[in-house]
């Protein structure tokens, strides 16, 4: 048994005594070529065989590698000359490298007299092959007629047959000389027979060729199979449709030289060929383009606002953004198309906003999905000489919409993925720069494009994952989850009659009164959005439908706040976010998440030790720099409250942030953590019903952090009615609604020491 670097090939093989050429670019057939050339220079090459367990054929070849060079294409290039047929035992696999465990085949003894009879049969297939292929020559005749190896003879013969890979492996998997001298007789005499009856058909065409001219034959003979098929001369009069379409379709001057150069060229092409196919499929996406058509704008400000009132309740900066587009293009006949980007949570009204908008303005109205989009080709299409090869996505939209100024949805921006095909986030660079998109150009089309008409809009949950080089040619406006009062009006005014239409019922067969909106908002819910509303709400209507047909005599269903529970079941989430009021160890933080604000309780917990920390909830590293932070602003000013430096020598201490399956970040829950701290060392209890958000530094200064209106939201839906924030957030109290600044108490701190005064309930009163 004898072990060697293991090549497993896919279309070559490699006969003993036979030299041969491979490419490779693998990394484990680099690996192997590696091994041989520091040790003996021999590999084991079998073929590739699916069905076997190690995914190889038994029967391969050790070679000896004679030259190994790496070529500029990052591939390997190797001149290997076979040695003998071995037999696998298995494949182990080590340091990146495949070895093979192998035992030579030893062929039966194979007499002079029995070789000097084969040599004589295979010389007579040897010369009839030679004669009908004209793919070996006289001198490779002779020069393989005076072999005397009749191992030689065999795989020389064998390395020249044009042949099925199988069928040569067939000749590795001979058990003897003369078995593998019947198998290559076999297969030089089933190609000569194929060849044979070629030369038949080719005969019996030429004699009923007429001898007028060839193409005027083929194009005859072309008309009859498509008379016989019905279809008549197709091929012509998609030829005519395309030029009359040339001559009306209002092209740039550039544009109409490319497509009649092209008509030029297919009609002297053969209607058949693969090539004509191609030519003939551009043409098509040509001519059919929105060259210059374009709706014309509906520039009415107040029609527009009253159409965005009409579907959206709130969204106030959306609307006003638009409306100063509106105003400004009524004005300026040549101002580009924004390209505006809406970031906010599921559900709160991204999508439909942009439908409502191309509404407005009486454009069309074009969304395409960009999450899960990989690859460059799906923006900017493949090369027309691809095999099925189209534009890019926004090509094809811009077909669809019929016109080059539509409203242009570019959904879940932040989902684009990128791998080995390209970088879609980079294709995607020039369509939304308002400098370089009148000169866009698709891979397929091959000529410029002016998009600069087209209004783009993008959506996304956040902006982190959006490239910044993107992110900067598009405008940001932050759609924030809604308040329960928004929810309770958009219920009221769009999901009901939304989904009552959907139902085929009317508000005169179901009532859903005023406190079952509110019980939905408040125990059936727990988003920033409203899609899960209006999923509950339609659930609703679905079962008052089941009694309104089960119980024909029953007109109409109302369905009252205390009616909720038998519909739908027991609360599934809690009014109230926070479960004490005062408690040692907690204290009461507010995140946010792509999906909205959210509460965050912290909890610490003391145990006899020796001053650990320790650190759990599936946090992020920037929110364990926080909790390191935190603990030593704790230790740092303990004396203040009055703790005994014991507290922190003798005890170990756990700091927990709930619901640890969900992944945590960022540094705005650093004053919630010191509070938590403090609480438990000082054993002084926090009072749980204020909240609170802000960056800690080793000094105990308090710095501003983000998110607020979605913090502010999640706490007025928590019941929460006093929030501590850092001092230099207090500006951005101008984005939260009325209605929610109203119901709550503010307190703006610049230190920790301002925090502690005001949520450690019985502690000692320290000044900052």
């Amino acid at each position: 048994m004898e072990q060697y670097p293991h090549i497993i090939l896919r279309d070559v093989i490699v006969f003993p005594l036979v030299s041969r050429s491979i490419v490779a670019g693998r990394s484990v057939t680099f690996k192997a070529f590696e091994v041989a050339n520091s040790t003996d220079k021999q590999v084991f090459i079998s073929l590739y065989d699916e069905n076997a367990p190690d995914k190889a054929h038994k029967r391969g070849v050790v070679a000896k590698l004679r030259q190994v060079n790496k070529l500029p294409d990052n591939t390997v290039k190797a001149h290997l000359l076979g040695a003998y047929i071995a037999v696998l035992h298995d494949i182990v696999e080590q340091n990146g490298c495949l070895y093979a465990n192998v035992e030579p085949h030893i062929d039966p003894p194979f007499t002079k007299e029995d070789f000097q009879k084969f040599r004589q049969i295979v010389g007579k297939y040897l010369k009839d092959y030679e004669t009908s292929t004209r793919k070996l020559t006289q001198e490779f005749y002779n020069s393989v007629m005076k072999t005397a190896d009749p191992q030689l003879l065999l795989f020389t013969i064998a390395d020249n047959l044009s042949v099925h890979i199988d069928d040569l492996q067939r000749i590795l998997d001979a058990d003897s000389i003369q078995e593998r001298f019947n198998v290559v007789m076999e297969l030089m005499q089933t190609e000569l027979e194929i060849i044979k009856l070629d030369d038949k058909i080719r005969q019996n065409v030429k004699k009923q060729m007429q001898k007028t001219n060839r193409d005027y034959h083929l194009n005859e003979q072309l008309k009859a199979i498509h008379k016989e098929l019905e279809k008549g001369d197709d091929f012509k009069a998609d030829l005519d449709e395309i030029e009359q379409k040339i001559k009306t379709v209002d092209f740039p001057e550039s544009v109409k030289e490319k497509a009649e150069r092209e008509l030029r060229k297919m009609k002297i092409m053969p209607p058949m060929s693969a090539e004509a196919t191609v030519v003939r499929n551009y043409l098509d996406w040509l001519v059919t383009l929105p060259w210059g058509v374009s709706t014309e704008d509906n520039l009415d400000v107040n029609n527009a606002e009253n159409v965005l009132n009409r579907d959206h309740y709130g969204l106030e900066k959306p609307k006003e953004r638009i409306l100063e587009y509106l105003a400004v293009r009524k004005l300026s006949k040549n101002l580009k198309g924004p390209i505006i980007c809406f970031v906010g949570p599921p559900g709160v009204g991204k999508t439909s906003l942009a439908k409502s908008i191309a509404e407005s303005m009486g454009r069309k109205f074009v969304r395409i999905s960009m999450g899960g989009v990989r690859d460059e080709a799906e923006i900017r299409g493949h090369r027309k000489t691809y095999i099925g090869s189209m534009p890019g996505k926004i090509i094809q939209s811009i077909k669809k919409s019929g016109s080059t100024n539509p409203v242009f949805l570019l959904d879940e921006i932040d989902k684009l993925g990128s791998d080995y095909r390209g970088d879609p986030a980079a294709a995607l660079l020039e369509a939304l720069d308002p400098e370089q998109n009148v000169h866009f150009v698709d891979h397929y089309v091959e000529v410029e494009f002016d998009l600069s008409k087209v209004f783009f809009i993008t959506t996304a949950n956040t902006t982190d994952n959006v490239p910044s080089a993107l992110l900067d040619r598009m405008e940001v406006i932050r759609i924030s989850g809604y308040t329960e009062q928004e929810k309770f009006h958009i219920a009221d005014n769009y999901l009901i009659p939304k989904q009552l239409k959907e139902h085929s019922l009317s508000r005169e067969q179901v009532e859903i009164e005023e406190g079952a909106i509110y019980e939905l908002i408040r125990y059936y819910t727990k988003e920033a959005g409203v899609r899960n509303l209006e999923r509950e709400i339609a659930s609703l209507i679905r079962k008052a439908a089941r009694k309104l047909t089960k119980d024909e005599t029953l007109k109409k269903v109302a369905i009252p706040a205390a009616d909720i529970e038998g519909f739908l079941g027991k609360h599934q989430y809690r009014m109230q976010g926070v479960y004490d009021d005062n408690e040692i160890g907690v204290a009461t933080g507010l995140a946010w998440t792509p999906y909205g604000g959210d509460l965050l309780q912290i909890e610490v917990a003391l145990s006899e030790g020796n001053g650990k920390l320790m650190v759990t909830g599936h946090l992020g590293d920037v929110m364990q720099e926080s909790a390191k932070t935190a603990f030593s602003v704790v230790k740092s000013r303990a004396s203040r409250f009055k703790v005994p430096a014991y507290r922190f020598k003798d005890f170990d201490m756990h700091l927990h942030v709930p619901e640890g399956a969900v992944p945590k970040d960022g540094p705005s829950a650093g004053i919630t953590m010191a509070v938590a701290i403090m609480s438990a060392v000082a054993e002084a209890p926090s009072n749980c019903r204020v909240a609170m958000t802000g960056e800690i530094t080793l000094r105990g200064r308090v710095l501003p952090v983000g998110g607020i209106k979605e913090k502010m939201l999640a706490a007025h839906r928590a019941g929460i009615k006093e929030i501590i924030l850092p001092a230099e957030n207090e500006k951005d109290l101008t984005d939260i609604p009325e209605d929610v600044r109203s119901n709550i108490s503010f307190h703006f701190v610049s230190t920790i020491d301002e925090v502690y005064n005001l949520n450690i309930i019985n502690g000692v009163s320290i000044g900052s």
